[in-house]
């Protein structure tokens, strides 16, 4: 395929994949408009290639994901008192935080980051075989009840 016509389908795919379009539906309507005869993975690739692509909008779990925390979210700001500030969890403040990096690390199933009630603060992973660990220990040795506390705020923070 030449470069103006790669350039035109690119052009095409991004204006159906914002609308939501599957990719299998846009290979079907690629090969149809532009006569050709790519593969799904051919499409892939180049969706792969596309800027300023909303991936979620094509993705069902991710909608229904986004529903459940803006009603979720338009809930809890009826329940609150508008009086009470919002307030963040630092560390050695008697809450533990932990977060779900985005990026998990290569070997792993799941991993992120904790901040112990103690204020001490670690990186978490669970790998392959189920395992949770902890790495990168920043401050004093975590307490029973920090371990406790943050295998508790994990199983609430994973999603089901």
């Amino acid at each position: 395929m030449d470069r103006e016509k790669e350039l035109a389908v690119k052009k095409f795919m991004a204006a159906e994949i914002s609308k939501g379009t599957s990719l299998s539906e846009v290979q079907k309507l690629v090969n149809d408009e532009f006569d050709l005869k790519l593969t799904y993975m051919d499409i892939r690739i180049l969706a792969s290639e596309l800027d300023n692509i909303d991936w979620d909008a094509t993705d069902p779990k991710a909608q229904a994901k986004a529903r459940a925390e803006a009603e979720a979210e338009a809930k809890k700001g009826s329940d609150e008192d508008p009086l009470e500030p919002d307030v963040e969890a630092t560390p050695g403040d008697g809450r533990t935080v932990v977060e779900i990096s985005k990026l998990v690390r290569p070997g792993m199933a799941l991993s992120g980051t904790v901040k112990f009630a103690s204020g001490s603060t670690a990186d978490w992973y669970v790998d392959q075989f189920g395992r949770l660990g902890l790495d990168n220990l920043r401050g004093d040795k975590p307490t029973k009840e920090d371990i406790e506390g943050f295998q508790m705020e994990l199983e609430r923070v994973l999603p089901r």
